[in-house]
C-alpha cells in the first residue's frame, strides 16, 4: 500500500476522533434536553435569550412548538424528517455507477457529523437559555434541514474529494448554512418553511463554488461520472419512493401549526404528481433511450419539492401547485441537455450530480414564486392563517409589499453567501496536505468499496479482490 494512502487513512482516523471528542466536550458543557413540562424549548421558568425578540424574527424556529402540538406529532415529524435526510437525500447522491456503495457510506458519515454540529451551531442562536442549549424534537428537525443542504452540496463534488475533505466541507458548510439561515429567517424575517432558499439554493450554489475552486482539467476527459447502470437505478428507485412518502411531512415539519399543515402537504403532493408527468412529456423528446430512466424521475421529483419549499404553506391553490410542479419537472431535462455542457466547458464547473438543475434553478424559481404569492397575500384570502404565515403583515408592522421585497432580497443574499462561502471552503479543501495522491486511481476511488467500470461489484464478480479505499 502506498505511503500516501497510509498517511491519508491515519489523517481520516485522527480527524474523526478529534471532531467526535470535540463535540462530546461541547455537548457535555452546553447541551441539555428540553424540560418535559414546557410546550417548547422555552419554559416559563427559563429566561430564553431570544424569547423577547420580535416573534416574526424567529418565525420558522418557533413553529411547531405551540401548545396545540402534541409530543407524538413532534416525534413523528422528527422521524419522518430524519428518514428523509438519511435515506431520501443519502440515496439520491448514489446514482453514479463508480461511486454507488461508497457514496452511501460517505453520506452516512456526513449525516452523522452534520447533525451533531448543526445542533450546536443552531443551538447557540435559537435554543440558548441560561448558558445551556435545550434540545428537543424540533431542534433535531432543524438540524435535519441543515444536513439536507450539506448533502446537496456534496453532490456537486462527489467522487472528486476524499472523506477528510468531505468532513471539512461539512464543518464549514454547516456553519455557513446556519449563518445564512439566521440572516434570512431572523434578521430579515422571511418565510421559507420548506427551504427553497435556505436548503436547496444555498446547498446547490455552495457546492458548485466548491467544485469550481477544485476544478481538475483532466477529469473533463473522463466519462465515468455519467456512467449509470442497474445498481444506480436501484438507489434511484428507493430514494424516489422515500421522497414521495416522506417529503410532504418534511415540508410541513416547520409549518406554524397543525391547522396550517394541510396546505403544505397538499401542495407538495400535487406538485410531485405534476413534476413526474412533466418528465414523461419532455425526456422522450430529448433522449434517445426507449425507456425513461428512474434517475430522470428522481430529478423531476427533487426539482418539484425545491420549487414548493418557500410557497408550500402559502395560498398556492391546487391548480397553482400543479402548474408549478409541471414547470419544475421541465427544468432538469432541459438543464442537463443545454446548461450542464456550458457549466463544464465555459465556467469550468464540474457538477457531478447535477445539483444546479435539480436544486439550484428550482430553488430560485421557488423563491420567485414565494415572492409573488407574498405580494398577493391579503387578510381576506388567508383569514386567520395570515397571522401564522406572515405575522408582521398581520400585526400591521409591514405591508404585504414590504414582506415580498424582503422575500426577494433574500435570494441575492443567499447567492452571495453561498458563493463566498463556497470559495472559502474550496480554498481550504485545496490545501496541499488535504488533497488526494496524484495517482488518478486514488482520485477516483474516494469510496469505501470499489466498483468496476461496468457497474458490477468486483467482490461479487470474483474477478478481483475489491479494495476498501478511504482516500
Amino acid at each position: 500500500m502506498p505511503e500516501d494512502t497510509i498517511a491519508s487513512r491515519l489523517r481520516l482516523s485522527g480527524l474523526c476522533f478529534l471532531l467526535q471528542i470535540l463535540t462530546i466536550i461541547l455537548f457535555a458543557t452546553f447541551v441539555r434536553y428540553s424540560p418535559e413540562s414546557s410546550s417548547g424549548p422555552c419554559s416559563q421558568q427559563l429566561n430564553c435569550s431570544w424569547k423577547n425578540q420580535d416573534s416574526g424574527f424567529q418565525h420558522r424556529h418557533l413553529r411547531g412548538r405551540s401548545k396545540a402540538r402534541s409530543t407524538t406529532v413532534r416525534e413523528t415529524r422528527f422521524r419522518d424528517g430524519h428518514l428523509q435526510a438519511l435515506l431520501g437525500f443519502g440515496l439520491l447522491v448514489a446514482f453514479l455507477a463508480r461511486y454507488g456503495p461508497g457514496s452511501v457510506a460517505i453520506s452516512i458519515l456526513i449525516v452523522a457529523f452534520a447533525i451533531q454540529w448543526a445542533v450546536l451551531i443552531q443551538g447557540f442562536l435559537y435554543f440558548f437559555q441560561n448558558g445551556k442549549i435545550y434540545v428537543g424534537a424540533q431542534s433535531m428537525v432543524s438540524a435535519d434541514f441543515c444536513t439536507a443542504a450539506i448533502l446537496i452540496s456534496t453532490g456537486a463534488v462527489l467522487g472528486r474529494v476524499n472523506p477528510i475533505q468531505m468532513l471539512l466541507l461539512t464543518l464549514l458548510g454547516v456553519t455557513l448554512f446556519v449563518f445564512n439561515e439566521y440572516i434570512l429567517l431572523s434578521l430579515m424575517g422571511i418565510s421559507d418553511s420548506g427551504g427553497s432558499l435556505t436548503v436547496h439554493t444555498f446547498g446547490a450554489y455552495f457546492g458548485l463554488m466548491v467544485s469550481r475552486i477544485l476544478h481538475q482539467p483532466h477529469m473533463e476527459k473522463r466519462k465515468e461520472q455519467q456512467d449509470t447502470g442497474h445498481q444506480p437505478d436501484v438507489f434511484a428507485v428507493v430514494g424516489t419512493i422515500y421522497l414521495w412518502i416522506f417529503w410532504p411531512t418534511f415540508t410541513s415539519a416547520t409549518t406554524v401549526r397543525d391547522n396550517a399543515e394541510p396546505w403544505a402537504m397538499l401542495n407538495t403532493y400535487f406538485l410531485l404528481a405534476a413534476s413526474t408527468l412533466a418528465t414523461f412529456v419532455l425526456s422522450p423528446l430529448l433522449h434517445e433511450e426507449s425507456t425513461l430512466q428512474m434517475v430522470q424521475i428522481q430529478d423531476a421529483t427533487l426539482a418539484g419539492v425545491a420549487v414548493m419549499g418557500m410557497a408550500g404553506e402559502m395560498l398556492v391553490t391546487p391548480f397553482g401547485a400543479l402548474a408549478a410542479g409541471f414547470l419544475a419537472g421541465l427544468i432538469p431535462p432541459l438543464g442537463f441537455r443545454f446548461l450542464t455542457p456550458v457549466l463544464r466547458s465555459r465556467l469550468k464547473t464540474q457538477d457531478m450530480c447535477g445539483v444546479h438543475n435539480v436544486h439550484g434553478l428550482p430553488g430560485i424559481l421557488g423563491a420567485l414564486l414565494g415572492t409573488l404569492l407574498t405580494a398577493l397575500a391579503t387578510a381576506d384570502a388567508y383569514g386567520g392563517r395570515l397571522e401564522l404565515v406572515f405575522p408582521l403583515v398581520a400585526e400591521g408592522s409591514q405591508t404585504a409589499a414590504d414582506q415580498a421585497f424582503y422575500q426577494l432580497c433574500a435570494l441575492p443574499v443567499t447567492l452571495l453567501l453561498a458563493t463566498l462561502g463556497g470559495c472559502l471552503t474550496g480554498a481550504v479543501l485545496k490545501m496541499k496536505g488535504l488533497r488526494s495522491p496524484p495517482d488518478t486511481r486514488y482520485l477516483e476511488n474516494t469510496v469505501l468499496r470499489e466498483v468496476a467500470e461496468d457497474g458490477r461489484d468486483r467482490r461479487a464478480s470474483g474477478k478481483e479482490q475489491s479494495t476498501s479505499t478511504l482516500v
